[in-house]
């Protein structure tokens, strides 16, 4: 036998080898969860950023399970649970198991997301929880008047200005974003009762805001276990092929920045900045 059929005759065998091959697919959710799109699409999370390459991560014929890496402080309520369903829907379509990894930080809206794996996993040193709502802002209240500018607003309905920066604070205005905060709270809440069940403790501040160390929150049912990606997936599915799935870039990204996008680039960076600094990140 020749050697080009000797490489033909090795060609099938190869083939059979490959289609064997079972793929875990995983998803990098890495950054801010927010609506507002980043030029470059790098460091923040919304449904409009993610929805390709978790429709890749779902698409795969051999697929087993999809992982999710999970590294985010949180962010937008709306965001987080619009990706967590659509994680919920494709995986229910596939019928199969999602296991969320928590990086550095895995908390509030971070949390949320990981919520939507059957199973979560966490690092020694991963921040895990924060199941509370926070909102923030600045008062100038003045600042105007000094140096000589006259604001004018004008609404049609009493409450239409409710929060306005450059107004003094009412007190009944702030009444109504503590109820707010509390009915967003209760989703936040019955979205982890849901998905969690009968492995969450019965701890008093489990739903109080507060963050954990991974072992800790092992112990409080919010994670199944201690331990990374690779070691878990080379358990559960020895032999699998680990392939990202990778979101598409925008057409900024392989463009470059224009400067109106470099400028917006920059205010979102200082905001997401001061999000993960609350985990002194």
């Amino acid at each position: 036998m020749g050697m080009t059929d000797k490489l033909a005759s090795r060609i099938p065998a190869l083939a059979d080898r490959v289609d064997r091959s079972d793929v875990v697919a995983v998803v990098k959710l890495h950054g801010v969860i927010t609506p507002t799109p980043s030029p470059l699409a790098r460091g923040s999370i919304n449904l409009a950023s993610m929805e390709s390459a978790l429709t890749r991560a779902f698409d795969h014929d051999r697929l087993r399970a999809v992982a999710l890496l999970i590294n985010s402080p949180g962010g937008a309520p709306t965001q987080s649970g619009l990706v967590a369903e659509r994680i919920r829907q494709l995986a229910d379509r596939k019928d199969v198991p999602v296991l969320a990894f928590a990086e550095d930080v895995a908390a509030s809206g971070g949390y949320w997301l990981a919520c939507a794996a059957d199973e979560i996993f966490a690092h020694r040193t991963s921040m895990v929880g924060s199941i509370g709502v926070l909102s923030g802002g600045f008062g100038f209240t003045g600042l105007l008047e000094r140096f000589g500018v006259e604001r004018r607003l004008h609404t049609a309905g009493e409450n239409k200005s409710r929060l306005d920066p450059f107004s003094p604070e009412k007190p009944e205005d702030v009444e109504w974003l503590k109820k707010m905060h509390s009915q967003l709270h209760e989703v936040f809440v019955s979205w982890v009762r849901e998905r969690r069940g009968d492995r969450l403790s019965d701890a008093e501040d489990l739903f109080t805001g507060d963050v954990w160390l991974g072992q800790q929150a092992l112990e409080l049912g919010l994670v199944d276990g201690i331990g990374n990606l690779r070691e878990v997936i080379e358990d559960r599915y020895p032999g699998a092929e680990i392939s990202i799935a990778e979101p598409k870039r925008p057409l900024l990204a392989k463009l470059g920045l224009s400067a109106p996008a470099a400028a917006s680039a920059m205010l979102d960076a200082v905001s997401q900045r001061a999000t993960w600094s609350r985990f002194g990140l």
